[in-house]
């Protein structure tokens, strides 16, 4: 018995249609027609989902001589999770509030040392009387103040996602509706997604007019801090766009296991956002380091824009690079 005789009789079996059986293994129908019509042969991928989907050896599945089915155990033994509709409804939902509190999180980090740049500049201008003294020891506070709020809405959310982790690294079978749902979801998100990056990228451009404004000010400090504030503002606001949206659409490939997060690539994903985890941490701590030791926090802000270029340039690097051997090699 062929391997498209036993598709046949096992998708029967379990009495599920093309589309069904197609929705499981997020594949087209026409895939499975093909499969069926023993016109071509799935990917050893998709062999993989079909012995966990089915129970059953691959041995089986691509061996004509055997003719009785060789089960590997019931399916719900399977190591391979399952995905409920209801439980992407709920992890949809969930993501959509996380965007929100991830967003302000950030948004409290990159302007938490703005009261101290204030404050300072007030001191030096000899405004409403603040000092040099009150001015770092409130400035310091109410940064540590804004990071530790930042960071505590950082720790709740990896608490919340906790349950649902195993979908950023692990395979997993979605049920029937599952793809449809998400799908349609992701199509009715498609264009608020792009007018969300074109928006935020925008902001984020031209956010440094308030420092080209600042050249006409010849050196008076208050205005010139007031004009940097502006710029860290309107940055935060194009960062917290791009968060917002990303978090969302990235949710929905997850469950779709599309791009980054098909099946094939959730270890290339993995040693990525270990890299990017490292590199955030390393210019985390330049900043802090040069802040606290030079005091010049009015000029230590432009490591977040430099960072940011050799990012774009190491993850091309990387992506030509080693990503796109590993992604060869699965």
């Amino acid at each position: 018995m062929i391997f498209a005789e036993k598709l046949i009789r096992l998708r029967k079996k379990n009495g599920w249609s093309q589309e069904e059986l197609a929705e499981k293994l997020n594949v087209s129908r026409q895939a499975v027609s093909k499969w069926e019509g023993a016109q071509t042969v799935p990917e050893l991928e998709k062999l993989l989902q079909l012995s966990v989907l089915f129970g059953v050896t691959t041995d089986y599945l691509l061996k004509d001589e055997l003719e009785a089915e060789e089960c590997t155990g019931s399916r719900e033994d399977s190591p391979v999770k399952r995905i409920s509709l209801a439980d992407a409804q709920a992890y949809l939902k969930w993501r959509k509030t996380a965007s929100v509190l991830i967003a302000t999180g950030t948004f409290l980090c990159i302007v938490s040392f703005m009261p101290l740049l204030l404050l300072g500049a007030m001191a030096q201008a000899g405004l409403a009387g603040v000092t040099e003294e009150f001015a770092a020891a409130a400035g310091l506070c109410l940064l540590a103040v804004l990071v530790a709020a930042g960071v505590s809405l950082f720790v709740w959310c990896g608490f919340k996602n906790a349950p649902y982790e195993f979908i950023d690294s692990e395979p997993f079978e979605p049920e029937y509706g599952v793809h449809g749902m998400v799908s349609e979801k992701k199509n009715a998100f498609r264009g608020a997604y792009a007018a969300c990056n074109i928006a935020a990228t925008c902001i984020c451009i031209l956010s440094i007019i308030p420092l080209f404004l600042s050249i006409l000010l010849k050196g008076e400090l208050f205005p010139t801090v007031l004009l940097l504030c502006l710029t860290i503002l309107l940055a935060g606001v194009g960062v917290v766009l791009f968060i917002l949206c990303g978090v969302r659409w990235a949710s929905m490939e997850k469950l779709l296991q599309e791009a980054d997060y098909a099946p094939a690539r959730k270890k290339r994903s993995s040693a990525k956002e270990a890299v990017d985890t490292a590199y955030w941490l390393l210019a985390v701590a330049l900043y802090l380091g040069w802040s606290f030791a030079s005091g010049r926090w009015e000029l230590t802000w432009l490591v977040w824009p430099v960072a940011g270029v050799l990012y774009a340039a190491l993850s091309t690097i990387l992506q030509l690079t080693v990503w796109n051997k590993e992604g060869r090699d699965f």
